[in-house]
């Protein structure tokens, strides 16, 4: 007998697949809350990306789907088709908000979209690939936005970025009878989010622990893919940029911008991001914060094993991608070892995401001569770990509010980290009697080996304040970050929408 569903979680590229801060985050909800029943939606690209769990389900996980939203279309052979004008008008109409970012696809619309998009004897996938009035809607919109660009490049544009919104208008169409569904990122899994809102009527939570559409905007800004015809020199939506890249970041836009206006309540980390939402389109009575929140305890036994002088070790946990930005804690370890002669920089995480940015990385390490002082570790057990680091270290170009930070703490580890997301706010303290603790580490800019070469030489330098640093850490992170507040905060936030619902 199947059990009733409390939460739907919409999940986009994260648990169980891929290990990391999200992904971590959720399973720690999922565990933390055992009154609650979740049934799970995972969102991820092709098939072959992800391998196998990396995380074992807990009791309360009463129903797991996977969708790949880039699958291959070999079981829709080529054949001619008319389609319905009348539901292609319909599609045009909808694909015209995603040539905007000011307003969201109105709920009467995304409603009926959603309702016949995918479905047999509708507009299908193959009335999509290969439909004369498909071919219609496509070469009109060229005509009218495009034509300066190469046709075939937006012709495939178009396709990579509408057919997974016919997977998603699927899975809406079967959705397990859920009391509220819950999404942890905007993008795919937060248009899901939408589409179930206004098909179901029940409540749909947001939480985000970046930014989804400034993170795809760097994403899109890097991009080798994507051929321009100017030097794109930032990420803002400027007059040079290839319209393949502006297409591709009004999408995004859109798609946030429609999650944001359907859902119930919307959660950041920290206030930086909660008027980041608002900004973004998010009504701002919708928006709260609450913060991550870890289990002290389980670094308690490392910090007791903290030595009295700090390790010359220097630890970044993390992903080995782009967006943490390696390749500037290893120039950053290069620079500080010529003042601490010795010190070694532990690169602590998953390397199977983006295997070439792993050989760059491991061909720069090689260039600097650095073989026997950073080491790339792989995936360890954090906690483990913690007595042997000096300091923790995060050179990201972008963070919402990293769990390793406040694990470092717990463990009385001091901290450095660039000036993204909440780390300054970790590490310096909120206002008010959370930053009279004073700092448990430092502050750099992004890309700045020197500046990192600095504080990690300050930190290690003086082992009283080395310590002192730690304690601050310590003490902060059992006050304001402990998991518990997390639990309480979302088991309100769940109840309350539940309650909610039950009243209309």
């Amino acid at each position: 007998m199947s059990k009733d569903v409390d939460i739907c979680l919409l999940l986009e590229g994260t648990y169980p697949y891929v290990r990391g801060g999200v992904s971590s985050w959720v399973h720690q909800i999922i565990s933390g809350l055992p009154e609650f029943n979740f049934h799970l939606i995972f969102l991820g690209g092709h098939p072959e990306f992800y391998k196998k769990p990396a995380y074992e389900f807990p009791e309360n996980v009463v129903g797991f789907e996977v969708h790949y939203l880039l699958a291959n279309n070999s079981h829709l052979p080529p054949k001619a088709r008319r389609g319905s004008n009348k539901l292609f008008r319909a599609w045009g109409k909808f694909l015209s908000f995603f040539e905007r970012n000011d307003q969201p696809i109105p709920p009467d619309l995304l409603r009926d979209v959603s309702d016949f998009l995918g479905k047999n004897n509708q507009l299908t996938l193959s009335d999509f690939l290969y439909s004369e009035a498909s071919w219609d809607v496509l070469t009109n919109r060229y005509l009218n936005a495009a034509e300066h660009q190469s046709f075939v490049d937006y012709f495939w544009t178009y396709r990579n970025i509408y057919q997974p919104l016919f997977v998603l208008s699927e899975i809406a169409q079967n959705l397990p009878d859920a009391k509220v569904y819950h999404s942890v990122s905007t993008g795919y899994a937060g248009f899901l989010g939408a589409l179930c809102r206004k098909r179901t009527e029940r409540p749909y939570l947001l939480t985000e622990h970046g930014i989804y559409t400034k993170e795809r905007k760097i994403d899109l800004a890097q991009a080798t893919w994507i051929k321009d015809r100017h030097k794109l020199i930032d990420i803002s939506m400027h007059k040079d940029m290839d319209i393949t890249r502006k297409t591709w970041i009004r999408f995004f836009e859109q798609l946030g911008l429609t999650a944001y206006h359907q859902a119930n309540k919307i959660v950041a980390l920290f206030e930086g991001n909660r008027q980041r939402q608002h900004k973004d389109g998010a009504p701002d009575a919708r928006t709260k914060v609450i913060v991550n929140g870890i289990d002290t305890e389980r670094f308690g036994k490392a910090y007791q094993l903290r030595p009295d002088t700090p390790p010359m070790v220097v630890g970044l946990v993390g992903r080995v991608v782009p967006i943490k930005d390696i390749k500037t804690f290893i120039r950053t370890i290069r620079g500080a070892v010529e003042m601490l002669p010795g010190l070694e920089g532990w690169i602590i995480g998953p390397t199977e995401e983006d295997e070439a940015y792993v050989h760059e990385c491991e061909l720069l390490i090689e260039s600097l001569g650095l073989e026997s002082n950073v080491k790339m570790l792989g995936s360890q057990n954090v906690a483990e770990m913690m007595p042997q680091l000096g300091v923790m270290m995060l050179t990201s170009i972008s963070e919402a509010q990293p769990l390793v930070l406040l694990e470092a703490m717990a463990a009385g580890i001091p901290c450095i980290a660039t000036e993204v997301g909440a780390c300054r706010e970790i590490i310096e303290g909120a206002a008010g009697e959370d930053a009279a603790l004073g700092s448990c580490g430092e502050i750099i800019p992004i890309a700045s080996p020197t500046d990192g070469a600095n504080a990690i030489v300050k930190i290690l330098g003086d082992a009283e304040k080395w310590r002192h640093a730690g304690d601050v850490g310590k003490s902060r992170v059992i006050r304001y970050y402990d998991e518990e507040l997390m639990y309480d905060s979302y088991r309100n936030l769940y109840q309350e929408a539940i309650d909610g619902w039950h009243r209309v």
